[in-house]
């Protein structure tokens, strides 16, 4: 996923936001497969466990397990058909997500080859908000923030001042 382009600001944003919330003694369920952020939390002393690639739109089941103290769920909701589900399943206290922004001089994400990378929902803030009140979260923390890119053009030019990501630290109500 990561061959060209490594995330670096946003993967500096995203464990400056999880310090800020989350002690390394807490035990977190990252949704999605092992991948380079969650490398980056096992080396900051975070004790990690991914969910293992099921499609959790259908099978909620590695939610329902109450030993975890913190769910992440970094670029994951924007690809699931149902996150009303998926988030009222959810068995933490403490939730911890981050999601790309809809931008109005961008199309939804779409890979034409891997049906995974595909971006169901393209959230406005607003919208996430109420998917995580409607389900009995309640926002502690947000903060959006860019994340340029080195090409040319307009749409570069407004990605280096317009918010493409939008992080949330929520506690169950």
């Amino acid at each position: 996923m990561y061959e060209k382009t490594f995330p670096n600001k946003r993967f500096r944003y995203t464990l400056y936001f999880l310090k800020k919330h989350i002690s390394t003694s807490e035990i977190i369920l990252d949704l999605g497969v092992p991948n380079p952020f969650s490398k980056i939390m096992l080396e900051n002393s975070y004790r990690v466990v991914n969910t293992i690639g099921e499609d959790i739109d259908v099978d909620q089941t590695a939610l329902k397990v109450e030993e975890y103290d913190v769910v992440t769920a970094f670029e994951i909701f924007e690809h699931l058909l149902n996150p009303y589900t998926v988030l009222n399943e959810i068995k933490s206290k403490k939730l911890l997500i981050s999601i790309p922004l809809r931008l109005w001089f961008s199309p939804a994400y779409r890979s034409k080859t891997d049906m995974w990378d595909r971006h169901y929902h393209e959230f406005e803030d607003w919208q996430l908000d109420w998917l995580l009140e409607k389900t009995g979260w309640k926002i502690i923390d947000r903060e959006k923030f860019t994340h340029p890119v080195k090409k040319i053009g307009f749409r570069p030019l407004l990605r280096y001042f317009t918010p493409r990501y939008y992080i949330v630290y929520a506690e169950r109500v």
